[in-house]
């Protein structure tokens, strides 16, 4: 092995690739967002329209994201990493050739087909190359990358948008996918077939488990009829909605209700997912430190999450108080809860199902949280028509603590498979 060009600490390098990655898909799915009086002025499209179009793609989001997953552990994690962001990506591009509703829409339901598949594909990469004390970690690392995208979406394609149009600002967007992913085939592989591993960092691997291969079966009527698989669904069901809300809302909400222009929202409107992005790694630190500290698996990650539903009742009050400044601030704090909370929530079934179903199993919990976001979806549109925003930020705050409750009394630390802590030095 000697004399051959290595990467040093090879697994942050691949966390930093699925960090990059992550940021590419949640600028791709927020550019609407940021873009929706535009869009919705030159294609004649109505506020029911655009909710529609939103509920389009989280319905395509919830289909794929359970087959997305079996695909992964099917086809490998480099592969299908390679497939969903490459038809994400051109999915992105051809929404600057839209025309009208249906062909806008038709360009949203094929990136929600192929979006979901990057995190099933992320979760299984790092259950491939990061020992369970650094898992949360790994996955809080890969998951600030939706907090930063989100962040960075509002400035990026305001920017390109107010220079160029909206059209090109898909196109641009869609177009970074594409070069990420010549770098993903270049340095990605397991760890036992990674030409770019040092000698020093092989031997770290040496000792492990051959990790199952795709060959063995996947059972998905085992995975969802099981109390573990139930509870990856469940609490995304009711809490992946609030973040939905908050990625295609928020814009709406600034520009509507506190009087925000195109320049203001990108000025402002990345604050909050800013503050997200921090979360994600105290929440990942936070779990890895316990279980450095003898904690169970389970009470380390069900305690980390309890930390940040407890953030999201602060929801409640951004309709009330005077200012955009403070409306501002309390969704920072929804969105800092939100990232503590799914970047443990994010990292269960690595816990909880052996190698062979973690995609799969992650992929399940994610359609938990799509079906919750489209039917969420439905109704916003038609809430916000005819009432106000006040009634979704009062669901908002609530449904995070419902789902901390729920995981402790219905997935206690028996279901975590705790052989896991062991996996890697």
């Amino acid at each position: 092995m000697s004399g051959r060009f290595t990467i040093p600490k090879l697994r942050w390098v691949i966390a930093i690739l699925l960090f990059t990655v992550t940021l590419i898909n949640y600028i791709d799915r927020q550019a609407i967002s940021v873009l929706k009086e535009q869009i919705c002025e030159n294609l004649h499209l109505g506020e029911e329209d655009y909710w529609q179009i939103v509920m389009l793609f989280l319905i395509a989001y919830a289909i794929m994201y359970a087959f997305s997953g079996y695909i992964v552990d099917k086809v490998g994690t480099k592969a299908g990493m390679t497939l969903f962001v490459c038809v994400w990506s051109i999915s992105q591009m051809f929404h600057g050739l839209a025309m009208g509703k249906w062909s806008f829409a038709a360009c949203r339901f094929g990136l929600g087909l192929a979006e979901p598949g990057s995190f099933p594909a992320a979760v299984k990469a790092i259950g491939e190359w990061f020992p369970a004390r650094q898992r949360a970690l790994g996955v809080g690392i890969f998951n600030a990358g939706s907090s930063l995208g989100a962040a960075v979406a509002a400035p990026l394609v305001a920017t390109i948008a107010l220079h160029r149009g909206w059209r090109a600002a898909f196109m641009v967007t869609g177009a970074c996918g594409l070069i990420w992913v010549f770098f993903w085939l270049l340095i990605y592989n397991s760890p036992r077939r990674n030409r770019w591993l040092s000698e020093q960092e092989a031997q770290e691997f040496k000792e492990v488990p051959k990790i199952e291969t795709s060959a063995q079966k996947t059972s998905w009527w085992e995975i969802v009829s099981s109390r573990s698989g139930l509870m990856v669904m469940l609490p995304r069901f009711l809490t992946d909605p609030v973040i939905y809300f908050v990625l295609f809302g928020l814009p709406d909400y600034l520009e509507n209700d506190r009087g925000f222009n195109l320049v203001m929202i990108r000025n402002y409107a990345w604050i909050p997912f800013a503050f997200g992005g921090v979360g994600y790694l105290i929440g990942g630190w936070l779990s890895g430190r316990m279980l450095e500290a003898g904690w169970s698996i389970g009470k380390s990650r069900k305690t980390v999450m309890t930390i940040g539903a407890a953030f999201l009742p602060v929801a409640i009050l951004a309709p009330l108080v005077p200012s955009s400044g403070l409306a501002i601030t309390a969704m920072a704090m929804v969105v800092f809860g939100h990232a503590i909370w799914v970047s443990n929530l994010m990292v269960l079934p690595t816990d909880l199902f052996p190698s062979r179903s973690v995609a799969s199993a992650a992929g399940f919990s994610g359609m938990g949280g799509a079906i919750g976001g489209a039917l969420a979806s439905g109704l916003i549109g038609t809430i916000v028509s005819h009432y106000s925003y006040k009634p979704i930020f009062i669901c908002a705050g609530l449904m995070h603590p419902l789902a901390a409750l729920l995981l402790w009394r219905f997935l206690p630390d028996k279901y975590f498979r705790e052989e896991a802590r062991a996996a890697l030095p």
